[in-house]
C-alpha cells in the first residue's frame, strides 16, 4: 500500500475534541477528484492555525488533512485543462476544511479548483504568497475597481505585520500609496513594516475601542484583516467617497458601527472572499502579483518551515506572534 507523510486531524466523537498528528497517510484514502498533484509547498494561514489547533470548527469532515493552499506538479489528470507535469496552485475551495488539503505529499482535487502557476513564479514563491498574499491582491483589485487612487489620500492596512497585511503594504506602496500600517506590535515591528513600504506606523490600540459614528477623516482607502472595533474605527475615519476592503476577522466577526460612514460620507465597504472566487479573478490576481510584488521583498518577509513545525506555528499565528509569510516544505 502506497503511503505518504501528511498531517491528519481526527476527532473523538464522544468528547468532540480534535487532535492533529503527522502520519503515513494511505493514498487509497484520498478523496475523489480528477487531478492528482505531487504537493511541493504549502503555507500557514490564520485559518490553518484554527484548524490544526481545533480552536474553531473550521474542519467539517474527519479525518482531515489541513492546509488550505498548495503548489505542486500534476501527476495524473482526467481534466481537459491539465496534464501530467503541469505546475499548479490551489487556494481555498474548502480544501483543508471539507476536502483533504495541502499538508501532505499528495492531493487529489477537482481540476476546476486549480490554476496554472504563472511563468517566473516558483512553487515556493507561490506559497510565500499563498491565500494571504492572494487575498491582499484581491483587496487591491477591489479598491481599484471602486475608483480610489493614491491621489485621494493615504491607505490604511490593519493587521499589518501578518501575512495579508505584509503583502498588502508592499503592493500598495509599489502602486504609489502613502501607507499607514496598523499593528499591535509597533515597537518590535516598526522597522520591518517600513522596510515593506509603510510610511507611518499606527498602534492598534488607537482603533481598538468603540468607534464614533464619524471620526476625523484620515485615509481614503483601507485593507482590513481584523474586523470588529478595528474595522468600525477604520470606517469612521475614512474620507468622503473612500473605500475599505474587509478580508479578515482576527479581532472578531462582529462589526459594531452605524450607517453614518456609508450614507453621510459615501464610504464603500468591499467584501473580499478568497475561498470561492472564480478562476478568471484568481488568474488576474496572480498575474498582477507577478508584476506588482517584488520577489525580493516577498522573500524578506518569508520564513521556511517543515511539516513537523506546523503544530507549533499554528499556535503562534493565533497568538499574533507570526511576522509576514510562512512556507511549508512538503516534498
Amino acid at each position: 500500500m502506497t503511503t505518504f507523510p501528511a498531517i491528519r486531524i481526527t476527532r473523538d466523537e464522544a468528547t468532540k475534541k480534535t487532535a492533529a498528528a503527522l502520519v503515513d497517510f494511505p493514498e487509497a484514502e484520498l478523496m475523489d477528484g480528477d487531478v492528482t498533484v505531487a504537493v511541493e509547498w504549502s503555507t500557514v494561514n490564520y485559518k490553518d492555525g484554527l484548524a490544526v489547533t481545533g480552536r474553531s470548527p473550521v474542519v467539517r469532515r474527519f479525518p482531515m488533512i489541513p492546509g488550505i493552499d498548495f503548489a505542486g506538479t500534476v501527476l495524473t489528470s482526467a481534466h481537459p485543462d491539465f496534464a501530467s507535469g503541469d505546475a499548479v496552485i490551489l487556494n481555498g475551495w474548502g480544501v483543508g476544511e471539507t476536502h483533504l488539503g495541502g499538508y501532505a505529499a499528495r492531493a487529489r482535487v477537482k481540476g476546476d479548483w486549480l490554476i496554472k502557476r504563472p511563468a517566473g513564479l516558483s512553487a515556493r514563491a507561490a506559497m510565500a504568497i499563498g491565500t494571504a498574499g492572494y487575498t491582499a491582491m484581491l483587496s487591491v483589485l477591489a479598491l481599484e475597481k471602486a475608483g480610489v487612487t493614491p491621489a485621494h489620500g493615504p491607505a490604511v492596512v490593519t493587521g499589518a505585520a501578518g501575512g495579508v497585511g505584509s503583502v498588502a503594504i508592499a503592493l500598495l506602496a509599489k502602486r504609489g500609496w502613502h501607507v499607514i500600517a496598523v499593528t499591535g506590535r509597533a515597537e518590535t515591528e516598526g522597522d520591518y513594516l517600513k522596510s515593506l513600504g509603510a510610511a507611518e506606523i499606527l498602534d492598534r490600540a488607537e482603533l481598538a475601542g468603540p468607534a464614533k459614528p464619524l471620526a476625523k477623516e484620515r485615509w481614503a482607502a483601507g485593507i482590513d484583516a481584523a474586523g470588529s472595533h478595528v474595522l468600525a474605527n477604520v470606517l469612521s475615519m475614512t474620507r468622503y467617497g473612500g473605500a475599505v476592503a474587509a478580508c479578515g476577522l482576527a479581532a472578531g466577526m462582529d462589526l459594531p458601527t452605524s450607517v453614518a460612514p456609508f450614507i453621510l460620507r459615501g464610504v464603500s465597504l468591499l467584501g473580499i472572499d478568497s475561498v470561492m472566487a472564480p478562476k478568471p479573478l484568481r488568474e488576474a490576481a496572480y498575474a498582477r502579483l507577478v508584476t506588482d510584488l517584488d520577489l525580493g521583498t516577498l522573500e524578506a518577509m518569508t520564513r521556511e518551515i517543515a511539516l513537523t513545525d506546523v503544530f507549533t506555528v499554528a499556535e503562534d499565528i493565533l497568538a499574533g506572534k507570526v511576522r509576514g509569510r510562512l512556507v511549508v516544505k512538503v516534498a
